[in-house]
């Protein structure tokens, strides 16, 4: 089991070089590797996060620019998976602090289940703000750009930049929207060659989207890494004696799931039973909600049926073990990460399949504690 490292080797800490360089109080401790000291100087400071480039998988990139130029490893948060990775980019803050759990997450607030970044039902495609639900009552945290001394730059994918999460978490930043990878370098590259200091955020979605489709190594898959790999050698040149500081790193990485490896949760009935709710958080680590009178049936039924798949925690057990982060937690953060979390082993998920809901079936996934999931690389460069 692979642990985040939140004193001074994950991506939260990485936030807090870059927030305590640009001016603001950080509550987690600097990164060990990259100190706001060598920040300082910088005219700009960009931050591209290229979703799902784990750091085991580009160590076997030989001749690849961006292993080249990978300084060294560090974690992601727990659990490590996009909703609580770029949620932590982009406050600063661990889940501990910003309670957004996984894909699949309940909001008491209003009684669903939901797709947290969405803002929509986990059944169901019309966002909750437009039934008046204002997602600033969801996630009570501040954005990283308005903790910031610095003019600040987010640059997300066109379909992205209305959402209301988006929005949230990119206030006093100006936000652009790009259609594609060439469009979303020259979007990047006009950011940094306009006058004045600068931090600039800019997310790249499509590493994680072929890996979950297609499978982390699929031909799809290393196709689109090798044009990241050789664009952004192109983007590095081009910014040449910008007096940029541009940090590459990721949110999480992926393992894949052969289909021996599915659990169905259909095909535990007795299971299914004990539960007040369907299954949230991500495939490789659930959330499970259960009735009281059916908790020692569900420990019975978990350490007996299924132990060979996953290990079983109590919720507040794993905020009290720290594994979400430090400090003290957010107020809803118990309240979203169920009675029970089965944190699956090896390459295994645990699955279902709601009324009204398309089957995934996806091949890549991430949300696990393996290395392939939990280490994300840090490249440095000056330009």
């Amino acid at each position: 089991m692979h642990l985040p490292d939140y004193r001074g080797g994950s991506i939260v800490n990485l936030m807090s070089s870059i927030g305590a360089a640009l001016g603001a109080k950080m509550p987690y401790p600097e990164l060990r590797i990259l100190p706001s000291k060598e920040l300082r100087n910088s005219k700009n400071i960009l931050l591209m996060v290229i979703d799902g480039l784990g750091f085991e998988y580009l160590m076997k990139k030989h001749g690849s620019f961006l292993k080249d130029n990978t300084r060294g490893r560090i974690t992601s948060v727990f659990p490590p998976t996009t909703a609580a990775g770029v949620t932590t980019f982009l406050t600063g803050v661990a889940v501990q602090q910003h309670a957004l759990t996984g894909w699949f997450m309940f909001l008491k607030e209003i009684g669903i289940l939901s797709r947290i970044l969405p803002f929509v039902p986990r059944v169901g495609k019309e966002p909750f703000d437009k039934h008046g639900v204002d997602i600033k009552d969801i996630l009570e945290v501040e954005s990283f750009t308005s903790k910031i001394n610095r003019k600040a730059f987010v640059i997300n994918p066109k379909i992205l930049i209305q959402s209301a999460f988006t929005k949230t978490t990119s206030k006093k930043a100006k936000i652009e929207g790009y259609k594609n990878l060439d469009n979303f370098f020259n979007k990047v590259t006009k950011t940094i060659r306009l006058p004045g200091k600068k931090y600039v955020y800019a997310y790249w979605p499509d590493i994680d989207s072929f890996s979950h489709e297609f499978g982390v190594g699929s031909s799809k898959h290393e196709k689109h890494f090798k044009e990241i790999d050789k664009k952004i050698k192109k983007f590095i040149d081009k910014i040449n004696g910008t007096n940029t500081k541009v940090i590459i790193t990721a949110d999480h990485g992926l393992t894949n799931t052969p289909t021996d490896k599915v659990i169905l949760l259909k095909d535990h009935p007795k299971l299914l039973e004990c539960l007040t709710m369907p299954r949230s958080g991500e495939g490789r680590l659930a959330y499970f909600y259960v009735h009281p009178s059916k908790a020692r049936q569900f420990e019975w039924y978990v350490k007996t049926h299924l132990d060979k798949y996953c290990w079983m925690y109590k919720g507040e057990e794993l905020i009290a073990k720290n594994f979400f982060g430090l400090g003290a937690p957010n107020r809803k953060l118990f309240d979203r990460i169920g009675d029970y979390i089965l944190v699956m082993k090896e390459n295994y998920i645990m699955k279902d399949v709601l009324l009204g809901e398309h089957e995934n079936k996806n091949i890549g996934h991430h949300g696990g504690v393996s290395k392939d999931e939990i280490y994300v690389p840090l490249i440095v460069l000056n330009c």
